[in-house]
């Protein structure tokens, strides 16, 4: 199979051809991908996260030491001596699972004291803690949202959310598009019992901050709730590190807070914060939550610990921003389109597949390791490669990364000149 021909999108469905089938045709696709493509899904590291990683080049199988900006671990917690000690003593405390799903036999002291550290870091009433992020938006939408309700929704979303839809309707308005919102709900008008409005609090692959406090202001005038995933803002943005709430000062006004302790937390699960009601019916009825064994002792005291250095040390967010803002005028001075990026996420939108690609491979070979996200991820004519920044990166590491993007950039086509990056003060 010419996989230049064919794309991910082609596999979703194929008319007339079974499961095994269709695996079969994909296994060919993929095999001749890895073939004559790059290589850059999947790389295998031989050590945890941070700022340069130890990987195993998937076109040599020689180790590599690369400069790593894919991880959504934003403060580098990790490896934080907290977070991992907190980590090893619940490990020997009581060992290494919960043994059971969390309303039968499942929940132990430590979920709890996990849960109430939640809800008061969000200014929320209660919290319930599930097994991923992804876990939590399902699980929660299917539990609440049926055929008599409607979800309106940014079109950016993330899949989550998208997946935990299927038990209601479903409506999109433009990305951070609050005119078309308004307009999706005058049309929804007295033909539903409940309309809740999911958006992301920071956009995982375009970095961008939805517009939270019009948001807020038209849901309550339609009588519409707000359900807000913060999977990429918890840490990052608010002066607190509290997220998109605290950075728009609206913190207790959304009525469903999801998210995730696996990106800026440094850990594994995800939570639901709400008001005490809400949170109960989610006890009972969310089938993510019911039917999945509770989270590892070990991840539920890493998060408390990581939660308290969010809180006590904010010099890894300080960090972090100096970062931010110091790759952001690097790449804005090499002409690279970032989009609407405000946190730290940043997409180098390039529109061609081919040269992603053989961006990625060119950067892989300097040691950058970067993502290419490519169609059905995005569309076409936005594919991108992804870039993740963290507080643990030094500016040694931004300059080389930055020198590299613009030569590849330029021999590519993607920039049209060459100008050395001098640092910016």
């Amino acid at each position: 199979m010419d996989s230049s021909n064919v794309s991910l999108a082609d596999f979703l469905n194929i008319p007339s051809v079974d499961i095994m089938g269709r695996a079969q045709k994909f296994y060919q696709f993929a095999t001749d991908l890895k073939s004559v493509g790059p290589k850059q899904f999947k790389r295998v590291a031989l050590e945890g996260s941070g700022p340069v990683r130890k990987v195993v080049d998937s076109y040599t199988g020689e180790i590599r030491e690369m400069i790593y900006l894919s991880s959504n671990d934003y403060l580098n917690l990790t490896r934080h001596p907290k977070v991992v000690k907190a980590g090893m003593e619940a490990l020997q405390k009581y060992g290494t699972g919960a043994g059971s799903v969390p309303l039968l036999g499942g929940t132990l002291d430590i979920h709890v004291e996990l849960e109430k550290r939640v809800a008061r870091f969000l200014r929320c009433e209660d919290a319930i803690i599930f097994p991923s992020g992804f876990a939590s938006n399902v699980g929660a939408l299917m539990a609440l949202m049926q055929e008599e309700d409607v979800v309106i929704t940014d079109m950016l979303v993330h899949a989550s959310v998208i997946d935990g839809c299927k038990n209601t309707n479903i409506k999109y308005f433009k990305h951070n598009d609050v005119k078309y919102l308004e307009n999706v709900l005058k049309r929804v008008k007295g033909r539903y019992r409940t309309k809740l409005i999911v958006v992301d609090g920071v956009y995982s692959m375009d970095g961008d901050i939805a517009p939270l406090n019009k948001i807020i202001e038209i849901a309550k005038y339609y009588g519409a709730y707000v359900m807000l995933d913060e999977a990429h803002a918890t840490g990052v943005i608010g002066k607190n590190g509290r997220g998109t709430p605290e950075h728009f000062n609206m913190e207790g006004k959304v009525d469903i807070i999801s998210g995730t302790f696996s990106k800026s937390l440094g850990g594994e699960g995800g939570f639901i914060a709400s008001n005490k009601e809400l949170v109960e019916l989610l006890n009972f009825y969310s089938r993510t939550y019911m039917f999945s064994a509770a989270i590892t002792p070990q991840a539920a005291a890493s998060t408390i610990a990581a939660i308290d250095v969010v809180e006590n040390e904010p010099e890894h967010r300080k960090k972090l921003w100096e970062n931010i803002r110091y790759f952001r005028k690097g790449l804005q001075s090499l002409k690279f389109y970032l989009g609407h990026s405000e946190a730290a996420i940043f997409p180098i939108i390039i529109g061609d597949e081919l040269r992603v690609g053989e961006m990625c491979r060119k950067l892989h070979e300097r040691n950058i390791y970067v993502n290419p996200v490519l169609y059905p991820a995005v569309p076409k004519k936005l594919s991108r490669i992804r870039i993740s920044m963290m507080s643990s990166l030094s500016k040694e590491h931004l300059d080389c990364t930055l020198n590299s993007l613009e030569d590849v950039g330029r021999d590519l086509g993607i920039i049209g000149h060459r100008r050395k990056f001098i640092k910016i003060s």
